[in-house]
This record gives structure tokens, C-alpha cells and sequence, in this order.
């Protein structure tokens, strides 16, 4: 299959995915976000949660931080 087909196939949802302002690089991360909730509802410290998944993940500590934020937000309400 070509990579032109899977965007015909998909054309539909990944333009809602854009318009509602979502990244779609973000959908690597989603096991990252999913992680940092289990731990703070296990009453782990934020910071101890951050820095943790920043070095399991490899990225920055304020892309953890950016992650979370981004995750958490609505979207944009003309595309929902």
C-alpha cells in the first residue's frame, strides 16, 4: 500500500484530528500520559513523575510538562 492511499483512506479523520488542534505526533506519547496519571493517582509528587518519565522516555522534562498540558486541554470547539 502507498502512503497516498492510507491519506485518501484517512483523509476524513485526520482532518478533524488537525482542525481540532491535535498533534499528530502526540499519539507516541499517549502510554507516556497514560503512565504520569496512573502515578499521580498512586500520590506520587509531580516533579518525581516528570522527571521519571522524561528519562524512561527520553525527552525533556518540559516536554513532559508540555505533554501533560496539551493532553489535558479541550479542543477547539469549531471542530468537535
Amino acid at each position: 500500500m502507498k502512503v497516498i492511499e492510507i491519506l485518501n483512506f484517512n483523509k476524513e479523520l485526520l482532518n478533524r484530528i488537525q482542525n481540532a488542534g491535535i498533534r499528530l505526533g502526540d499519539c507516541r506519547y499517549i502510554e507516556l500520559y497514560d503512565e504520569y496519571k496512573n502515578r499521580q493517582r498512586q500520590g506520587e509528587k509531580i516533579t518525581y513523575i516528570v522527571t521519571v518519565l522524561a528519562d524512561k522516555y527520553g525527552i525533556s522534562e518540559r516536554k513532559v510538562y508540555d505533554l501533560v498540558k496539551r493532553f489535558e486541554s479541550n479542543c477547539k470547539l469549531f471542530a468537535v
